[in-house]
């Protein structure tokens, strides 16, 4: 599935570049055609390096990486503060700091400085501090916010910028080369595409046209998110805790994948249970053992028990026969029983 289509591009006017007088011929590429005294990008190359990019950054994100979000312009303050926040990645939308990429330890004091502020009550004056002390506080603390706000819980460089403006941004621009930080930014036809690592050419004045493509690097980095809280740890580590808005990503794709899991109804159970072959009767070996045994004794004991037994039956037999012989004797001696005298049949003459 693509991730934007040209109807969205064309809607947004990614396609308007700068007038043909400002051109930067590198470009040349990136155009399609020139339309009353202004250049028109071609959407076909936009949709093929948007998909690189998505890409990088999801798998950039899903390694632990980190996306910078640079966009000072008016057009594009609103949109990287938006979307950076909703991602839960870093962002610069006010002046850049000179050295923020190079010069990154005392910016990470600057950082420690804001926090330090953080945790006074401005609002108590019983804590050791003039009001006229709380109120240099409070301004410098302001400060900081607008400057360094977005770059708060940033604790190393990061792995790569996300750049609205490459002529307007050039000093992020040189800062990340230096450190060789890979570079995704939207190119319009008066741009340098040999500064950019991660090319798309695009609109970068219209307020929609750069809502539309920071939207794109932020689902991409979200999406890399939930990858990386998805995938089993092999090595044993210990899992960070989620963002409440990893959580909540992670929440909508659970919810998304339910119905593919339902449970089966009535007929596709008993279908199932039809394709299941019956178990087989499974056989208890020690019972087996057990019988066996038994029936081994049986035939061992039965000889001994014969032998014992043909002794007292040979007495027996003997003890037996002279009673036997007595009982014998008596019965010849008794006479005969007298048998009733048959009547004589009558008959009438």
């Amino acid at each position: 599935m693509a991730v934007v289509t040209i109807r969205q591009l064309l809607d947004s006017g990614v396609h308007f570049g700068h007038q043909t007088r400002r051109w930067n011929p590198k470009m040349k590429r990136f155009i399609l055609t020139e339309r009353s005294g202004s250049h028109i990008i071609d959407l076909q190359q936009s949709l093929a390096y948007i998909d690189k990019a998505y890409d990088y950054v999801k798998d950039t994100v899903a390694h632990g990486g980190t996306i910078l979000f640079v966009g000072t312009k008016k057009q594009a303050q609103l949109a990287v503060a938006e979307q950076a926040q909703r991602v839960g990645q870093p962002f610069v939308n006010q002046r850049w700091l000179g050295g923020l990429l190079t010069n990154f330890q005392t910016v990470s004091k600057r950082l420690a400085r804001m926090k330090e502020l953080e945790e006074i009550d401005f609002d108590d004056t019983t804590k050791g501090f003039t009001k006229k002390e709380l109120l240099i506080k409070k301004r410098e603390l302001d400060k900081l916010h607008k400057s360094l706000g977005g770059i708060r819980n940033l604790t190393k460089t990061p792995s790569a910028l996300w750049v609205v403006d490459t002529k307007k941004e050039h000093l992020a621009i040189d800062e990340a080369r230096k450190l060789g930080i890979p570079i995704i930014a939207i190119l319009d036809t008066n741009c340098d595409p040999d500064e950019v690592n991660y090319p798309i050419p695009g609109n970068d004045d219209a307020i929609r046209s750069v809502a539309l493509l920071t939207r794109i690097i932020a689902d991409a980095a979200a999406e890399g998110q939930i990858q990386r809280h998805q995938k089993p740890e092999a090595d044993g580590a210990e899992v960070e805790p989620l963002a409440e808005w990893e959580a909540e990503l992670l929440g909508q794709s659970a919810a998304a994948t339910e119905p593919a899991t339902a449970e089966p109804g009535p007929a596709e159970a008993a279908e199932s249970a039809a394709e299941t072959p019956a178990a087989e009767p499974t056989v208890d070996s020690t019972a087996d053992s057990e019988a066996e045994e038994t029936v081994t004794d049986k035939a061992e004991a039965a000889p001994k028990a014969a032998a014992k037994a043909a002794p007292k039956t040979a007495a027996k037999a003997a003890a037996a026969k002279p009673a036997a012989k007595d009982a014998a004797e008596t019965e010849a001696k008794k006479p005969a029983a007298k048998k009733p005298a048959a009547k004589a049949e009558k008959t009438d003459d």
